[in-house]
């Protein structure tokens, strides 16, 4: 499929403060090959499955770790 240009409206600007796109809830195109926010799992300018993970393995672990972090916060919040 070719890409429509449709992803103008909905294109991620990189986080200013350091922060990884995919926690900030950026998805990745590899056919338009831009981040974006988007609701669904696929891209609405091609129709391709959009990435919402980090391929590097680096980036993945750190990521996890965050999540991590986020889940035992949000725990310990309810039963606080």
């Amino acid at each position: 499929m070719v890409c429509k240009g449709i992803f103008s409206r909905h294109k991620a600007m990189r986080p200013t403060n350091g922060g990884m796109r995919y926690l900030r809830g950026q998805k990745r195109c590899q056919v338009c090959q831009v981040f974006i926010y988007w609701r669904d799992s696929y891209c609405p300018c091609c129709g391709y499955k959009l990435g919402v993970n980090p391929r590097n393995s680096k980036f993945k672990l750190t990521l996890r770790s965050k999540n991590n972090k986020k889940q035992q916060e949000s725990i310990t919040n309810l039963l606080a």
